[in-house]
């Protein structure tokens, strides 16, 4: 049987271009080597409580997510989390301190709740104060974000607001990161203004058409998935290699070879590049040196009545030089309503990878030491959920745009074949769709006059 497209990896970049291709009336296959598909994304019910175990939301003002829900039928199923009542704390000397209002990011807009904050020393509020003078000197070339941010408001500025801000989306060192990638925006408003705080004080605020900052399901990001489930034929099977035939492509999957005339590699680098090895030296190797961190999520369930801590806000994030297991903790039932019944409380913890071999036992005790040190909590959970995520997001280092550019120059000559994920232009849930529909759309491109009506 001659497919006419495969679908390498059933996350949710590979499920949004199998949908669609679905839709336009190419049916494809999706080999997964998983038992379940959606890759990172999860959703678990425990005691009544919501649980994602990968991402718990997407950005509303990117729209390609919320697009694709909309056309599965979900949109009266959405819910925005609760911005009015948004208090992030940092972790400074073992004590919760609530970040200060007016905070793009790390760029301050407010100075009066920079003056009060206990967050900073008052040496970097002065000097982010300051900033504001600063004056642009056009274009740089990409650095690292520590290097780009060091430049306007100091070290320690890094260590308590853009360290663990960023640890918390990307998990990865601002040492390592590229500024082009990871802060985009902020770069335009460097080149434009010199100052990043009179930058974002000048520069419109992109439309926000979902009203809140995130976005998510009822019912949790698990039922995405199941829409999308139909989409497409899935076969679990382990995709060996990837080989160009003169009319298509040959994919070798768990020791059979299928004939297609079109490839979506919708997989992690790392296994990208495994699969185009021979087909691609080059894009292989370039592929293998995307990094990648490794992450666990830890729900904590208490019963409410035995909770000895006040929850006011959404959460906390420890900064490095406060870390111990945690990276961070979200409060679940006052970000997202319709999570946790009212008799319960959720902690959703973060955890790096250099506890990924704990066994259960270990990580929930670790966790718990933390939250009895910043938090003050005793209480006994009456349950807990793992998420184990080895080698699952990928790290946009110095030289990246310069990478990608360079795997989408070699994949182009290789006519029928696409990359998707969160290796290339971005890491969040509608960056994943977009990509996907882009190369479903360029598969349908390739049959349009066969598509159409006769």
């Amino acid at each position: 049987m001659r497919h006419k497209a495969i679908i390498i990896g059933g996350g949710i970049s590979g499920l949004s271009a199998a949908y669609y291709l679905s839709k336009a009336g190419i049916r494809p296959t999706v080999l997964e080597r998983k038992p379940r598909i959606g890759g990172v994304i999860h959703t678990s019910i425990q005691q009544g409580c919501v649980l994602e175990e990968g991402p718990d939301g997407y950005m509303a003002a990117k729209p390609w997510a919320m697009n694709l829900i909309r056309e599965l039928g979900l949109a009266d199923q959405v819910i925005g989390s609760n911005d009015h009542s948004r208090i992030t704390y940092i972790v400074r000397n073992g004590q919760l301190i609530p970040m200060p209002e007016g905070l793009m990011m790390m760029v301050p807009t407010k100075f009066l709740p920079l003056v009060e904050t206990r967050l900073l020393s008052w040496r970097t509020k002065i000097r982010m104060g300051l900033e504001i003078f600063r004056q642009p000197r056009g274009p740089q070339a990409d650095r690292s974000v520590h290097e780009f941010l060091l430049d306007h408001y100091g070290e320690e500025s890094i260590d308590y607001l853009a360290e663990p801000l960023l640890a918390g989306v990307y998990g990865g060192d601002p040492r390592e990161m590229s500024v082009n990638c990871v802060l985009a925006r902020f770069v335009e408003l460097e080149a434009k203004y010199g100052s990043l705080t009179r930058g974002a004080l000048a520069a419109p605020r992109p439309p926000n058409p979902g009203g809140s900052f995130l976005q998510t399901l009822r019912g949790g990001l698990g039922d995405l998935i199941d829409a999308l489930r139909s989409s497409a034929d899935v076969v679990q099977a382990e995709v060996e290699t990837v080989a160009q035939t003169a009319d298509g492509f040959r994919v070798r999957a768990n020791g059979d070879w299928l004939e297609t005339e079109h490839v979506v590699v919708g997989t992690p680098a790392g296994d990208a590049a495994r699969v185009l090895e021979a087909l691609q030296p080059e894009v292989h190797s370039l592929l293998a040196d995307i990094p990648y961190s490794t992450s666990i999520t830890l729900a904590l369930g208490y019963r409410k009545n035995t909770f000895d801590h006040p929850l006011i806000g959404h959460g906390f994030l420890v900064p490095k030089k406060e870390r111990k297991y945690i990276f961070g903790c979200t409060w679940v039932g006052n970000k997202f309503d319709h999570r946790v019944p009212s008799n319960m409380v959720v902690l959703r913890c973060f955890l790096g990878g250099e506890v990924m071999g704990l066994p259960d036992e270990a990580l929930v005790d670790a966790a718990r030491s933390d939250l009895h040190n910043i938090m003050g909590i005793d209480a006994e959970p009456v349950f807990h959920n793992i998420a184990r995520w080895p080698n699952s997001m990928a790290q946009y280092t110095v030289g990246h745009e310069q990478r990608v550019a360079r795997i989408e120059e070699l994949v182009s000559r290789v006519p029928g074949l696409y990359l998707a994920g969160n290796a290339y232009h971005g890491i969040g849930i509608p960056d994943c769709v977009r990509m996907g529909q882009e190369a479903a759309l360029k598969i349908i491109a390739a049959y349009k006059p066969a598509l159409q009506p006769a």
